[in-house]
């Protein structure tokens, strides 16, 4: 049995592992917050441009731009894994690399390109040493996802790869993180005029304006900006999820800790207070013993 000094120095060391993880789940909690009202900044925008690239698919006869076009045949498939940079979010990153290792599985020809130090790290153990990585934790946000997606796209014109999905975690609520895989590039014109052709008239009129420059001009400038904004907006949700993954795990950690520090306490007393017995019994003895002579 451990210990009254043992057991008083494990609550000591559980104490001082319970104030930081309260203090990281405070931080969390504010983080969390900001990440998501950048979220909801950034939705209006992200509405419009998928509304007008919808209407615009629908009312143009055919548009001249590669991300419309089949990759190039043979090409392998070039994933984006973006994961966070910091760890202690419960199974935060290792659920959206387990997915990306599924998909290497079927694809075993993967190029991977990386946001976040965990993904870069994982897809270096996967055997791809050098490749395109970036971190998640920038300043600006939007300046990191023009460049990694002017570098895929790049790739995807040129040859290198193709097709360009994206394996990122998306908030499902404060609870909940769901990692799933996107295609991103080439963009599938018929599903586009599917779910146009589904919507009201009045709100496909769009389509019947006339355009000047054209509609096809138009489209071809809009598609690489809808690269870029979906790559910004998966940055966004990420980082929204890694703080309330991250927010959950140290309020776990917390209770835990407040939960193993009460019983710790309680063996405490109990060997504080059997050592207190045993040296009473001790002194009673010695004493019996002394008075019997």
């Amino acid at each position: 049995m451990p210990s009254v000094k043992d057991l008083r120095d494990r609550i000591r060391s559980l104490k001082n592992t319970q104030q930081i993880t309260k203090a990281m789940k405070q931080v969390a909690a504010a983080k969390i917050r900001r990440a998501e009202m950048a979220q909801k900044q950034a939705r209006p925008y992200a509405d419009a441009l998928s509304q007008m690239l919808t209407d615009l698919m629908g009312a143009v006869s055919s548009v001249d731009h590669p991300f419309m076009k089949p990759g190039k045949p043979g090409a392998p498939v070039g994933v984006l894994l973006m994961t966070a940079d910091k760890g202690l979010a419960g199974a935060f990153n290792s659920n959206v690399i387990r997915l990306a290792e599924q998909y290497r599985a079927q694809h075993p020809d993967a190029v991977f390109y990386t946001v976040g130090i965990k993904g870069r790290n994982a897809v270096r153990r996967l055997g791809q040493p050098d490749h395109a990585t970036w971190p998640l934790n920038v300043p600006t946000k939007l300046d990191t996802a023009r460049d990694v997606s002017a570098t895929m796209s790049g790739d995807f014109v040129s040859g290198k790869i193709g097709q360009i999905v994206l394996v990122s975690s998306k908030l499902i609520s404060m609870l909940s993180q769901k990692p799933e895989a996107r295609d991103l590039v080439p963009i599938v014109r018929a599903a586009a005029v599917a779910a146009a052709s589904e919507k009201p008239v009045e709100k496909t009129a769009k389509g019947a304006v006339e355009f000047a420059p054209s509609p096809e001009f138009v489209l071809s400038r809009l598609l690489p900006k809808y690269l870029d904004f979906t790559i910004f907006s998966a940055m966004l949700e990420t980082d929204a999820a890694f703080f309330a993954a991250q927010l959950l795990a140290m309020s776990n950690a917390t209770d835990n800790a407040g939960k193993l520090i009460d019983e710790l306490t309680i063996s405490m007393n109990n060997a504080r207070q059997a050592a207190i017995t045993k040296e009473l019994l001790e002194i009673v003895g010695g004493a019996e013993a002394l008075a019997g002579r």
